[in-house]
């Protein structure tokens, strides 16, 4: 529950089960579901772990029913582990173990909805440790059945992760004879062999001898095959010599730079290759293409495309987010997709005008915040108006299976696929363009759609009515609460933020998380896994780091301001002193309406500011800030220059950067400005950590999910005047690197996750904020109790 309440973001809890019970397991349950997380649970129940086809059938489904009947516990957040277990270790009774894995895998996929399926692989391979090669070609074997089987996540040393259709076909029989249980002697036949490949890699060669044997190939052979192995190494001799040989520079790029990425494609799309291995092979064949560019131009001929398909990009109007959006260029072009990209605040209008003008195969939209995600809606409406059949992914925070299904793909008669993340995109473009893959993508993405949109036609998730919530939100005895008085009330600017001053409040595991290195830092630079990767990347941005400072190529302004205020019900008054009692601007907020156990309060933001009938005078502070004064001019020309990873890399620091300000800003008014946290003596971790009195949370997140909100915070800091902060209609700030919000003093503050909204509270909350219902409904989509519309 600690680590919980300090999680950024959504987690999983790694894990649960019924060893101890079910009383506990519902408790531990509960608990991950109040604060949004997601369990993983092993087939693990009172008698021990389940180790037989049976045993992981009726654990999971029990675990299962209880979940979704007694939690309400969404089975999308239900992950199980049915235990990989080693087999090939002598004993009989292990031979079924992989195979009655990816039984349960089906069985789960077939019986329990929605839930989700993850194991521990290296556990397969354990019998055969100290022989990487025969490991690695276990691993990369069970990957390809178990996936097929259902398997959506694993636990895989990637660097170390064979492919498939390397092993060598004997080597391979007999792994498949083992993990499927096929022969009486496959343990036997399997060790015959191990010992004879103990110095081979897993393509059945000794590894110098490998490494030898495809440098004596044809140059041609020679770059398809660093393509598959992802090996940069050799790349630029290879390429200039296969230049050298060609009638044409392009040539070189239809012919075997296309011949390993389709290998590559083909690969992954048969669960033969996996991402980290894509991965690379993109990143060889944009080298290679760098090498080739210059002569391409010169020779100047661009009559003869071999790109894959033509792919427009926009950040949506009113959003401004974009590093997710930039990374799937760089993957869309490594895989050799022509791609345009319209940059930030796109209108609708203007992104089809331009799809249709560029006759582009599919357009790509990304959005951050929730309003993004009516802008799609618009884009999607528009494009069914105009009878137009353009493919869409849509991708970013605001998007997700349900979202699209529900909001965007049901208003377009043409294709709409939600890309989860950037290492998906090309495989969601393929899918989409690929004659022989398409037809079936497409059936199977609109049936899903479908299930989809009725599951949420019946959504009616488990709340209290408003009245019952209000009465049992957050008390306190604020008759002997006694606000620390600030030491400075009213608004306080700060022109220039020195960025040097901030480097010591970074907190680095989200960086690492924008580059898709998952893992907290500084643990990362060791993972045995991805620790060199890490460091390198680490390295990287301490010089890009340094050259800001020193070159002072960003700059840092912020605004904050600590008002008078009282509570009033679910909302939040706020004064121009203290002798004023008439509002000067109105803070909305929104209470807590899901099931709750008994002495668990139902929090509104409001809980934790003095009401205005106890005579107390109590404080709301307010703040903006921002590192991305002078990003954009930088980007471009990094971007202009191609250096697309410098770019990525500005702007990922520029997000830490005004965290740091955030979290920097907030230690001088708990400390100095205000005063209340005078004698806190916190090291920099600590702060990441949030071990300190109050919250600062923001519009958008799930205390106060309403980005409109964020009008009024503008208007009383006068953002744009003090900052130069612009403020989108749809509540997205620009710069990107901004970020603002409130300051709460209660010690009792917390965070907490406002969900299951009644149309009683939506009602209210409109006619408290003076808008239409509708309108409110848009803003709120992902917390209602009721499927919108009904």
């Amino acid at each position: 529950e600690a680590g919980l309440k300090t999680l950024q973001g959504k987690g999983i809890v790694n894990s649960i089960s019924l060893k101890e019970g079910e009383e506990l397991f519902l408790e531990h349950a509960r608990l991950a579901r109040r604060y949004g997380a997601a369990v993983l649970v092993m087939a693990f129940d009172e008698e021990g772990q389940a180790d037989t086809l049976e045993r992981r059938q009726q654990i999971c489904a029990r675990a299962y029913k209880l979940l979704t009947e007694k939690v309400q516990f969404p089975p999308g957040e239900i992950i199980f582990d049915p235990n990989i277990f080693a087999v090939a270790t002598g004993i009989e009774g292990h031979n079924r173990y992989a195979i009655d894995y990816f039984a349960t895998c089906r069985y789960i996929k077939a019986n329990l909805p929605g839930a989700l399926i993850s194991g521990g692989v290296s556990n397969v391979s354990f019998s055969f440790r100290g022989n990487n090669p025969v490991r690695e070609a276990m691993h990369a074997i069970f990957l390809y059945h178990a996936v097929k089987a259902g398997m959506d996540m694993g636990i895989v040393n990637a660097g170390q992760l064979a492919v498939f259709e390397d092993i060598p076909q004997e080597l391979r029989d007999r792994v498949e004879d083992v993990l499927l249980d096929r022969r009486e002697d496959a343990t036997d036949r399997l060790l015959e062999i191990a010992d004879q490949i103990r110095d081979q890699d897993s393509g059945g060669a000794p590894k110098e001898e490998k490494t030898a044997q495809w440098r004596q190939e044809p140059v041609n052979a020679r770059l398809t095959h660093a393509m598959v192995k992802g090996i940069t190494e050799f790349i630029e001799e290879d390429v200039e010599e296969a230049r050298q040989q060609a009638e044409h520079p392009l040539h070189v790029v239809e012919g075997p730079l296309m011949a390993g990425m389709n290998r590559v494609g083909d690969l992954f799309g048969d669960g033969k290759m996996f991402l980290p291995q894509v991965v690379k092979s993109a990143r060889v064949m944009k080298k290679a293409v760098a090498v080739l560019i210059p002569y391409i131009e010169a020779s100047q001929a661009t009559g003869t495309s071999t790109s894959k398909g033509k792919i427009l990009l926009a950040t949506v109007k009113g959003d401004v987010h974009d590093i997710g959006k930039n990374i799937v260029s760089v993957v869309l072009q490594c895989n050799n997709f022509e791609v345009i990209d319209l940059g930030v605040m796109i209108a609708g209008e203007t992104i089809i005008e331009e799809a249709i003008a560029q006759k582009v195969d599919i357009i790509g939209l990304s959005g951050l915040i929730t309003p993004s995600l009516e802008q799609m809606t618009n884009i999607a409406k528009e494009l069914e108006r105009r009878k137009l059949a353009i493919p869409v992914m849509v991708g970013g925070a605001t998007t997700s299976p349900l979202h699209t299904a529900v909001k965007i793909a049901n208003h377009y008669s043409g294709v709409v696929a939600q890309v989860k993340d950037a290492s998906r995109a090309v495989g969601v473009a393929t899918a989409i363009l690929d004659k022989k893959l398409s037809k079936d993508f497409i059936a199977n993405l609109k049936q899903e759609q479908g299930k989809l949109r009725d599951r949420y036609a019946k959504k009616s998730t488990p709340s209290v009515d408003l009245t019952t919530a209000r009465k049992n939100g957050f008390k306190t005895d604020w008759q002997n609460y006694n606000p620390k008085t600030p030491n400075q009330l009213g608004l306080q600017i700060i022109e220039s933020q020195s960025i040097a001053g901030l480097v010591e409040y970074i907190d680095w595991t989200p960086f690492f998380h924008t580059w898709q290195m998952n893992g907290r830092y500084p643990e990362i630079l060791s993972d045995k896994n991805k620790g060199d990767e890490a460091q390198k990347l680490f390295a990287d941005a301490q010089v890009w780091l340094n050259k800001i400072i020193t070159e002072n190529l960003i700059q840092a302004k912020g605004v904050f301001a600590i008002m008078p205020a009282n509570s009033s019900g679910d909302d939040i008054e706020v004064y121009a002193d203290t002798s004023d009692k008439k509002p000067l601007a109105m803070v909305y907020t929104l209470r807590q309406q899901g099931v709750k156990p008994e002495g668990k309060p139902h929090y509104a933001l409001a809980d934790f500011i003095a009401p205005k009938s106890s005579g107390v005078t109590d404080y709301l502070g307010f703040f903006a800030v921002t590192a991305g004064l002078g990003v954009e001019e930088l980007v471009k020309k990094l971007e202009s220059d191609g250096d697309d990873y410098g770019s990525i890399m500005v702007k990922s620091l520029a997000d830490r950067l005004v965290e740091a300000f955030a979290e920097e800003l907030h230690k001088q008014v708990r400390t100095i400005h205000w005063g209340y946290g005078a004698d806190e003596k916190l090291d920099s971790n600590d702060l990441i950590q949030g071990k300190y009195r109050g919250i600062r949370p923001a519009s958008g997140y799930p205390s106060c999910p309403d980005h409109s909100e964020t009008n009024t915070l503008f208007n009383i800091l006068q953002v744009t005047k003090n900052t130069t902060i612009t403020l989108s209609e749809t509540g997205s700030m620009f710069p990107q690197a901004a970020v603002c919000g409130y300051y709460f003093a209660h010690p009792n503050a917390r965070y907490f996750r406002v969900d299951a909204i009644s149309r009683e509270q939506v009602a209210s909350y409109a006619e408290r904020k003076d808008m239409p219902v509708e309108n409110i409904e848009k803003l709120l989509t992902a917390y209602l109790a009721y499927a919108q519309g009904e």
